[in-house]
């Protein structure tokens, strides 16, 4: 039987939580979560999305989005605006408060990188980085 740091799946789990962890601390100060900074630093690379697209493309239940959405509004980083499309539709976009905040976060995220991916020189991170992109346009687009 093999043990579970032979599991390449397991791995991914484990680094999974572990970064989720080391980013929610980094957090905390703010009030955020995780869930929180992905969603502005996907309406960061947009003009703005629709809140299910942005179920869709983070992976989140809807009802999770509108509770995010609502949460980033009260801190001023995202709102939601009439879509031109369609006047039925609202599209959720990026304050410049929030683009101050991912500003600001920048550095502390890369001390979280930096911590979790230690054991690695830079040509092996290089590596992971691009593997793992790999995969995740695959396998979770």
């Amino acid at each position: 039987m093999r043990g579970l740091h032979a599991d390449t799946g397991y791995l991914l789990y484990r680094l999974g939580l572990r970064s989720g962890q080391l980013f929610n601390t980094f957090l905390q100060e703010s009030g955020l979560r995780l869930r929180h900074y992905a969603l502005l630093r996907f309406l960061a690379t947009s003009e703005g999305a629709l809140q299910r697209e942005l179920s869709t493309r983070l992976g989140y239940d809807p009802s999770a989005i509108v509770g995010l959405v609502d949460d980033l509004e009260k801190l001023g980083f995202a709102e939601r605006r009439p879509s031109p499309d369609d006047r039925r539709s609202r599209i959720v976009v990026l304050t410049q408060d929030g683009r101050g905040f991912l500003r600001d976060t920048d550095e502390a995220g890369l001390r979280v990188t930096n911590e979790l991916l230690g054991p690695l020189d830079a040509a092996q991170r290089e590596t992971l980085h691009t593997l793992l992109q790999q995969v995740a346009e695959d396998g979770l687009a």
